[in-house]
């Protein structure tokens, strides 16, 4: 599994893209966010042009939609760095990428 298929997943599954400008995240990075509850949102920083890929995925409260990648959450309840084939593997399983 690389960076582009995850990508494709979270494009699948209505994840919204939101602009970086490197202030919060890794700049270059690709971000990609998703309510899944009142001001919760499940997010995505993938950093395609590091080796081995770099994926973080983090539940987090936030003001809104439009500050993600700009302002600190104000509640972060889940934090996930993949940064290895073995990581790699297990958050496949967790995010159920297909291989289609």
């Amino acid at each position: 599994m690389n960076s582009k298929k995850i990508l494709k997943t979270l494009k699948q599954e209505c994840f919204t893209k939101i602009p970086n400008n490197g202030e919060l995240f890794y700049n270059g990075a690709s971000v990609y966010a998703k309510e899944i509850d009142s001001d919760i949102f499940l997010v995505f920083v993938i950093a395609e042009d590091a080796e081995p890929d770099n994926v973080q995925a983090l539940i987090a409260q936030f003001d809104s939609l439009g500050s993600i990648g700009k302002k600190e959450p104000i509640k972060t309840m889940f934090y996930l760095s993949v940064k290895d084939k073995e990581d790699m593997h297990y958050f496949e399983k967790f995010i159920h990428v297909s291989e289609n």
